[in-house]
């Protein structure tokens, strides 16, 4: 009697804990966005006037949009099951990154995030997510995304996610999508803003690739007007970027979807890329999307870490939040090695890699 007392006061005990840690995400959550919401009706509620010089501030969060549980009544409920404050990590895979995806995953629960779901894309990813105790979905029988997800190459799958994730955002959650070729170091929840309708991690690999910098052209026949000064900057990575559910991100999906369904040999990520940063001109209309860049050292990509950090002795101290893999084709082995220098602590686990690819 006194061992399944105790063993009730344990399950008891566990169960606790959970609520508190759920009580505290949610907590977390609210502190973050009381702010914004605070923002959200000084500006919307009513007109009003300009303050003095320097203290003006815009809107940067839009609201988000109304739940539509009607959308999809299954996807709804696992959502609520799997997502934390109304947000979770999503990836897409069929069974030619089974190999990553375990690698991804493991990485997740390494860490110990909780709120993270599998799209699957055909049927042994479902039962290999079911096999891991990894949460997983199948998308009802869809000839156009089935045919794809369940042959399609990296890029192919890739642009399927912009179809898919529409649901997320109807029912109302925000989605941090992730391709499976990314180590998670740190829990990502805790180092976003929130603040804009796109948070995404870039492909720039310095200050004035991934933040925007002014690039001068030269043309010496203008003779007095040879310099034209241009804005350049690298481009955001389409696998990985946190989405919020408001209406100008519904639009992106919305835009980029119907191109790389009616446009040939289109790469999703230029076209969101397109999408997000071309403005309104005559015959066109530019999204009115907020944006924002993430860290590149927190949310880090495969140059970045393998052309600068690993041969800085201080910049190898840092602690990436994730790592991804998307600049080099030996994913797997590379990812494998992330997990060996910043979990394992093998100091030379990148060692043996080159800069670039083969």
């Amino acid at each position: 009697m006194l061992k399944t007392d105790i063993m009730r006061v344990s399950e008891k005990n566990a169960e606790l804990k959970k609520q508190v840690r759920e009580l505290n995400d949610k907590l977390r959550l609210a502190e973050l966005g009381k702010d914004h919401a605070r923002e959200q009706f000084m500006v919307l509620s009513e007109p009003h006037k300009a303050g003095p010089f320097g203290t003006v501030k815009g809107l940067r969060t839009n609201p988000t949009v109304l739940p539509d549980e009607s959308v999809n009544p299954r996807l709804a409920k696992i959502l609520a099951e799997v997502a934390v404050g109304k947000e979770l990590i999503v990836a897409l895979a069929n069974s030619n990154v089974k190999g990553m995806l375990e690698v991804w995953f493991t990485s997740i629960k390494k860490v110990g995030i909780r709120n993270y779901l599998v799209v699957a894309l055909d049927d042994a990813i479902v039962d290999f997510c079911k096999s891991n105790d990894v949460s997983v979905y199948k998308r009802d029988p869809d000839e156009v995304v089935d045919s794809l997800g369940k042959i399609g190459g990296n890029h192919a799958v890739s642009g399927l996610k912009f179809r898919i994730l529409r649901e997320f955002l109807q029912l109302g959650y925000s989605v941090l999508l992730s391709d499976v070729d990314i180590v998670f170091l740190q829990n990502p929840f805790d180092h976003l803003y929130r603040d804009s309708d796109v948070e995404s991690m870039t492909d720039g690999h310095n200050n004035m690739t991934a933040y925007g910098y002014n690039d001068v052209f030269d043309e010496p026949a203008m003779g007095w007007a040879r310099y034209a000064h241009t804005m350049r900057i690298w481009v955001y990575n389409s696998g990985f970027f946190y989405i919020r559910p408001t209406i100008p991100s519904i639009e992106l999906l919305d835009r980029v979807a119907d191109r790389m369904a009616h446009q040939a040999n289109v790469w999703d990520q230029a076209v969101f890329n397109e999408e997000l940063y071309y403005p309104s001109h005559p015959g066109y209309i530019g999204l009115h999307a907020a944006k924002r860049t993430m860290d590149f050292y927190l949310f880090m990509n495969s140059k970045v870490l393998f052309k600068t950090v690993r041969k800085d002795a201080n910049l190898k101290k840092l602690k990436p939040v994730i790592v991804h893999i998307n600049y080099h084709p030996d994913k797997l082995s590379r990812m494998l090695a992330v997990i060996e220098f910043y979990v394992n602590g093998k100091q030379d686990a990148l060692d043996s890699f080159p800069d670039g690819s083969a």
